[in-house]
């Protein structure tokens, strides 16, 4: 009660975590504000929000205030960081909190003080930045200290970030902005242009998670979708097999593998003689897409993993920097 509370936040595109020292994560929610269109008032968040989108009547409106890993809308994520903040710290507190947020490596110096100056507006006492590939490592478990070289893949909902860790840096990073987002957009276009159905966002995610994978199955799956015809705009229902979704997500996922071949391709010789030794670990939701680590395999020539919770990787790794800022000073930006 009397003591600066630590909260890590992983701002994500597509989900929010949120870290408290001494309590773990408190918080998994979709990153999703909804606001009444009259006063701009906050109306919901989170999973609450999430259920309203597509479906807003007209006085109301839901929309990610992130985008592609950064900030899009000011006000709506600054009301949302608000909002993790107050359930985080309690309603009795007499000290603002300390509070880290992570940013893809690959973001401008106004996109990084956009992200501080929300967390602090929010209600924080000190804001923190660190880069999302080291904080990522960090949670998968890597020996970031150590003098060899370890490459982490990180993608999320909006952005993919690969890069290779050193001695507590990063060596080399690449960041694109294709990632879980843009494989929902791609299969969005597939089934409009194949099928003249149009669906939404949600339906999109719930066929690539139910029945995507980067590599065909050798057993086909098949799903039900409902949606709009495009040319009688009426609702209309087609099945949809697991080859056609991996044939849809395809060159968005070599798009994504794209940002890591050319990392291998800039990493110093010693470190990636390590890489070879060592594979890659990849973390980030994305990752937990079906056989992409197969493909990454395939498409690089260098053994991939997933790390154990890919979801958590990157809110973990910010709480343990979080919890141990002296040693990682130089690796995070301040204001406060």
């Amino acid at each position: 009660m009397f003591s600066r509370k630590k909260i890590a936040i992983d701002l994500g595109t597509a989900n929010t975590l949120v870290w408290v020292a001494g309590g773990g994560i408190i918080a998994n929610e979709p990153t999703v504000v909804a606001t009444s269109v009259d006063d701009n008032k906050i109306v919901a968040v989170g999973e609450e929000a999430k259920k309203m989108l597509g479906r807003t009547p007209e006085a109301l409106n839901a929309s990610r205030p992130m985008r592609d890993g950064v900030i899009a809308d000011y006000q709506a994520t600054e009301a949302m960081l608000k909002y993790f903040i107050g359930k985080a710290i309690g309603k009795f507190t007499f000290f603002k909190p300390n509070v880290m947020v992570c940013v893809p490596a690959g973001c401008t110096q106004v996109e990084r003080r956009a992200a501080l100056d929300a967390t602090l507006s929010a209600g924080a006492s000190h804001a923190y930045l660190i880069d999302e590939p080291l904080a990522a490592a960090i949670g998968a478990g890597i020996p970031v200290s150590a003098p060899s070289g370890h490459m982490i893949v990180d993608s999320g909902g909006g952005s993919t970030e690969a890069a290779v860790i050193s001695l507590g840096g990063v060596v080399v990073h690449k960041s694109v902005r294709i990632a879980g987002t843009k494989i929902d957009e791609a299969i969005i276009l597939y089934l409009k242009k194949k099928h003249n159905l149009v669906i939404g966002d949600t339906t999109a995610e719930d066929i690539k998670i139910k029945i995507g994978s980067a590599i065909k199955l050798t057993k086909e799956e098949k799903l039900e979708i409902s949606g709009r015809d495009l040319v009688f705009g009426l609702p209309r229902t087609v099945t949809i097999t697991s080859s056609e979704v991996t044939d849809a997500i395809r060159p968005t996922l070599i798009a994504m593998i794209g940002a890591v071949k050319a990392v291998l391709e800039d990493t110093p010789p010693e470190l990636a003689a390590d890489i070879i030794d060592k594979g890659i670990i990849m973390s980030g939701g994305t990752s937990s897409l079906r056989n992409l680590n197969k493909l990454m395999t395939e498409e690089t020539g260098v053994p991939a993993h997933v790390a154990d919770d890919p979801l958590l990787c990157v809110v973990r790794g910010t709480g343990l920097v979080l919890e141990n800022i002296e040693l990682w000073k130089r690796s995070v930006t301040t204001k406060g």
